[in-house]
């Protein structure tokens, strides 16, 4: 076992107390869904490394994609340059996604993705010669990355930003519209701040790193539906609910709905490379398309379309033609409502939901999450519960044996946090 001294002493980790957080476990293989450890143990990944191994690890058909492309061209900037890596991705995004979600902008992490989504919605209106519309409407309970622009359509009050208040841009709140009254507030909302929004923002079906909080597919359409009625630009933050996670290749098919703008990351590469896109439809895009330089969109990544992250993406689209991660999706769903039922009203339960492959258990309080991660450790799963939440978001291809494991993990250990809580 190696030595954790040289990562404390120059690894900042992320969302990390340095001073008080105890070693990392050091990880020095995956296959499966399964992490092996430095010290022998192997965990089932209860979270598909924050959602994105979708496909399970070390999928060989995306390490032989990628392995090609590594010998072919790992890399060429994208400025006056293309490669068909890229250009085959983004002809089969477009003909994935619904309606005329055509046109494709990549980056490398769903937090630009958003900011590129922004400012597409903030520059069509100046490219179309108005001024002024400066905010974007986003709903309570959302998380959206943690660059700036992104931090201020995150949760402006519960969320994990909000320490950065003072240095964000202000932008306009409201409740997801799941009553008539809170409907009428969303429709009030926009009408009064019409002028001076550049658009709407939604996690489509669940709130993901906000609490995985779900609404029915019914919101969301009345969501698309008001944004419509008032002229603006809708954009769908699909970076968690893509690609399988809610039952549906993207979350917004349930509802029926084509936003303006969509964004994808996380699973896009099956968990192999860091990959972002931002989607577009033709009205979007024909505002930037222009005899005037200055309407050109102005956002460049260094590795924008890096071609070893478009084969790992262009093999993972393989991977859903050809195996049935949908099904997949919809049996951990079933196996998740099954599993996890006999802990709704327990003491300290608040409650458990599911959706496709996402299973959440919801304490009254915030539990001791250091007392409850060591429980799972000990039952040789790698679950994160965070605020007051355990939540399971396996991989997609997890053997039905591993996901037992994980939901007799959660029912075993949650009763006896969750008794000290109430």
């Amino acid at each position: 076992m190696t030595s954790d001294r040289p990562s404390k002493k120059n690894l900042w980790r992320p969302y990390t107390q340095m001073r008080l957080a105890p070693p990392p476990l050091e990880a020095v293989a995956t296959h499966g869904s399964r992490i092996v450890l430095a010290d022998g143990r192997e965990l089932v990944d209860g979270i598909a490394s924050w959602w994105t191994a979708v496909h399970g690890y070390n999928h060989p058909h995306i390490a032989q994609g990628v392995a090609g492309q590594l010998a072919r061209m790992p890399h060429v900037m994208f400025g006056g340059l293309t490669h068909a890596p890229a250009e085959r991705l983004a002809a089969r995004l477009a003909a994935l996604l619904p309606g005329d979600l055509d046109h494709v902008f990549f980056s490398d992490s769903g937090s630009v993705a958003v900011e590129v989504a922004l400012k597409m919605a903030a520059q069509m209106w100046l490219n179309r010669g108005m001024s002024g519309r400066t905010k974007v409407l986003a709903f309570r309970g959302g998380y959206h990355g943690d660059t700036m622009g992104a931090m201020s359509v995150c949760d402006p009050e519960e969320g994990m930003h909000r320490r950065f208040g003072a240095y964000l841009p202000s932008q306009v709140f409201c409740d997801l519209p799941r009553s008539p009254a809170k409907t009428e507030a969303l429709d009030s909302a926009l009408a009064a701040h019409r002028e001076t929004l550049a658009a709407v923002i939604v996690e489509p079906l669940v709130q993901g790193a906000g609490g995985m909080v779900m609404h029915p597919p019914e919101v969301l359409a009345t969501i698309a539906r008001l944004a419509r009625r008032h002229g603006l630009p809708l954009i769908a933050d699909e970076i968690f609910t893509g690609f399988g996670r809610t039952g549906s290749l993207f979350a917004c098919q349930q509802a029926g709905i084509v936003p303006d703008i969509l964004c994808l990351s996380k699973a896009l590469t099956g968990g192999t490379m860091a990959l972002a896109a931002t989607i577009a439809r033709t009205e979007v895009f024909d505002s930037f398309w222009s005899e005037d330089p200055a309407a050109a969109l102005m956002h460049g990544p260094t590795f924008m379309a890096n071609p070893l992250a478009c084969a790992a993406a262009n093999a993972s689209l393989d991977l859903f033609e050809t195996e049935p991660r949908l099904d997949q999706a919809r049996a951990i769903a079933r196996r998740f409502a099954d599993g996890l039922a006999e802990l709704k009203g327990l003491p300290g339960v608040a409650d458990v939901r599911t959706l496709g492959a996402i299973g959440v258990v919801q304490f009254a309080h915030a539990p001791d999450l250091a007392a409850l991660k060591a429980a799972f450790l000990d039952w040789g799963v790698w679950v994160r519960p965070f605020g007051d939440i355990v939540y399971l978001t396996p991989a997609l291809t997890i053997p039905m044996g591993d996901l037992d494991r994980l939901i007799a993990a959660v029912v075993a250990v949650v009763p006896g946090q969750a008794a000290a809580l109430s």
